[in-house]
């Protein structure tokens, strides 16, 4: 288990992409919009989650800051691998989906530790993520929580925030915000069996919303 800790610490690390992450929202929006669920103890990368509640949406987001602090491991046969090697991940959410002052005490904090749990796989697993990529909560595909039946999550480009909030700008790096988008058991496995393109084809066709929906119409019925 040393070892396996011990590799993060001989990596490079760029931290001011977290600061960035942090100065991209305090450019958008006041300082009581914006809440942050501090990492205490980070064996690995240090992993914030800003969690934005603005008059500005109609909805409210979950944003990771730190997941970007190492970069990721893109294979060479991806066209212009430099593009793909830092990102951030992020959950748009409903109004009426709420947080506690720390997290542990609230049946929705399942939802930052998806998130954070899937910031780190790529780091764990000398991998990388990016739009169409899929990641199980366990190898058994069950639930995040017992508050969920939803067992995994597609990597998608946001169709609610343009261009200009999901790349940022990091001296020579770019950081990519990819949206998380939950999935149900057989959508995982659907996707698994066909692709990324079958599983996008239904999300049109369902008109699938980018919020968060713990009551979302499965997209294969």
């Amino acid at each position: 288990m040393n070892d396996f800790f011990e590799k993060f610490k001989s990596k490079e690390h760029f931290y001011h992409h977290s600061e960035l992450i942090s100065e991209h929202l305090d450019k958008r929006y006041k300082s009581e919009e914006i809440t942050v669920f501090h990492e205490i103890f980070s064996p690995d990368i240090h992993l914030d989650v800003y969690f934005v509640n603005s008059k500005q949406h109609e909805f409210n987001f979950l944003l990771t800051a730190g997941m970007s602090t190492i970069e990721m491991t893109v294979p060479n046969a991806v066209e212009n691998p430099e593009d793909y090697k830092f990102a951030e991940l992020m959950l748009l959410l409903p109004k009426s989906i709420g947080f506690g002052k720390v997290t542990g005490e609230n049946p929705n904090d399942w939802l930052i530790e998806m998130l954070k749990e899937s910031a780190r796989f790529p780091h764990h697993y000398d991998t990388w993520l990016s739009i169409g990529h899929t990641l199980q909560a366990t190898a058994d595909m069950e639930p995040y929580s017992e508050n969920t039946i939803y067992t995994g999550i597609v990597v998608l480009p946001s169709v609610t925030f343009d261009e200009d909030f999901t790349s940022l700008q990091a001296g020579e790096n770019v950081i990519n915000i990819y949206s998380a988008f939950p999935l149900y058991e057989d959508e995982m496995n659907y996707k698994i069996k066909n692709g990324y393109n079958a599983l996008l084809d239904k999300l049109i066709d369902k008109n699938a919303k980018e919020i968060f929906d713990y009551n979302r119409a499965n997209l294969l019925t």
